[in-house]
């Protein structure tokens, strides 16, 4: 058994039958992460020690006849952005290098009370501002696939120890293509939830106890090498957990069994104005395909009459008013409340036209972003795509569209480019509909190829 590349439920298995220890399940990831690490830069707060008491905690339990949840004895890293009690949480800001929260976010609570052992945490963009994974306490993580190019961001370090064996699982946060764009780029799955489907709350070090300003367009999810993990985290994190009043108690569903020639897939190799590499769109439209000999009903989208590029400005504006409120001092000019509720009706426009869209299909099959992994740069600086610069921040849009809509999306690998880096499509549906996109997921894994590790790993 290849412990660093098993499913979560196979290593799972293993420690229940007590094939395996949870004790050996940890040391082989710790060795993965001892041997590719320095490299790659993916994991930057380690709990060794900690981590071996709980994995010998959860043989102990075991021992006893106690099984723990679905997660007995499995070990996983997270994102350095949510509060783990005893382990920094420093989301690569200087001024929170120090700071070691009391206790566990909500989502962390629900993993270890499912029997996960956290060994460590993962690297990520500068209070998550980026789509590169580099900051000053850290430095910058590496792609598995090419180390002189980016993992992406925020959750860059995630998707890298993901692809890499270095955890069989993460919980990255994405307001702006921040799981999606890096598990693309890594060749790894990751799902944006529906907004407000999983807690918040201790997403982000909060050392002051300052009121919580980002409460849209932010989501929480998992990362993993299959739709089945992800299908199994995200039934553990989501729903309503008592800290994050915006959550509604909407039923958390499991993955149906689909069959392709039930599936109602519309498709797009781009949006009109959105820069997209050739190689992605062919991708596309080649699964596509496949989709369609296999029975499925596809047909090229006839999508929304939105203006996608006012959508992502306004995006951007929502996402400057709730952090001008998080500013301990109030600037000398306000944005008018009317102003707030105004945008906030704009976005609803854009919320119904997608929620229409999606009445007469399963699902949207459109690209991640608009390029593979590109080599690390200056933040800002623009991005080759067949042979023409393009604008760096619009690298994410592809991704951000569904955070301003707030619809789910899941990314997933298909193949990789002309230059053997990963390819990652993009699944959306209507509002709460996680488990069927998980189960559409699954279903095309064969066609699209799914998880492959990368080179050397």
């Amino acid at each position: 058994m290849d412990l660093a590349f098993s499913s979560i439920t196979e290593i799972a298995a293993a420690i229940a039958a007590r094939k395996i220890s949870a004790v050996e399940a940890l040391d082989a990831h710790l060795a993965r992460i001892d041997r590719h690490n320095e490299a790659l830069n993916a994991v930057v707060i380690l709990d060794r020690e900690g981590a071996r008491k709980h994995a010998r905690q959860a043989d102990a339990a075991l021992a006893r006849g106690d099984v723990l949840g679905p997660l007995h004895g499995v070990p996983f890293t997270l994102k350095d952005a949510h509060d783990t009690a005893g382990i920094r949480t420093t989301a690569g800001f200087m001024p929170f290098a120090d700071y070691v929260p009391k206790r566990d976010s909500p989502i962390v609570a629900r993993l270890k009370a499912a029997g996960a052992v956290l060994l460590g945490k993962t690297n990520v963009a500068t209070m998550l501002g980026d789509w590169q994974s580099d900051n000053p306490l850290f430095g910058r993580t590496g792609n598995p696939w090419d180390l002189l190019r980016t993992a992406g961001g925020s959750s860059g370090g995630a998707a890298a120890a993901v692809a890499s064996g270095m955890t069989p699982f993460e919980v990255g946060t994405d307001m702006q293509d921040s799981i999606r764009l890096p598990a693309a780029f890594c060749g790894v799955y990751g799902l944006k939830p529906t907004e407000r489907r999983v807690s918040l709350a201790g997403a982000f070090p909060n050392p002051g106890v300052a009121p919580r300003s980002v409460r849209l367009m932010s989501c929480v999810g998992p990362l993993a090498r299959s739709a089945e993990d992800l299908s199994l985290i995200y039934r553990i994190i989501a729903g309503p957990d008592g800290a994050d009043t915006d959550l509604p108690p909407v039923p958390v569903e499991t993955m149906p069994k689909l069959e392709l020639k039930s599936l109602r897939i519309a498709f797009t190799g781009g949006f009109s104005g959105f820069p997209v590499a050739a190689e992605i769109s062919a991708a596309l439209e080649k699964l596509a395909a496949q989709l369609a000999s296999a029975g499925a009903r596809v047909e090229e989208a006839r999508l929304p009459k939105l203006d996608l590029h006012d959508d992502l400005a306004e995006g951007g504006k929502l996402i400057g008013m709730m952090l001008e409120a998080a500013r301990p001092e109030a600037p000398e000019r306000q944005t008018p409340v009317s102003r707030w509720f105004a945008a906030l009706a704009r976005r609803d426009r854009s919320i119904l036209a997608w929620e229409h869209f999606f009445e007469s299909c399963d699902a949207l099959l459109c690209p991640v972003a608009m390029t593979t992994a590109f080599p690390h740069c200056k933040p800002g600086s623009p991005l080759e795509v067949d042979g023409k610069d393009e604008s760096y921040w619009m690298l994410p849009a592809y991704g951000a569209v569904f955070n301003y809509s707030g619809h789910p999306a899941l990314a997933f690998p298909c193949g990789q480019d002309s230059a053997g880096l990963p390819i990652g499509l993009q699944l959306v549906g209507r509002h709460w509909s996680e488990a069927r996109l998980l189960s559409i997921a699954a279903a095309i894994a064969s066609l699209a190829g799914g998880f492959h590790r990368p080179p050397g790993y």
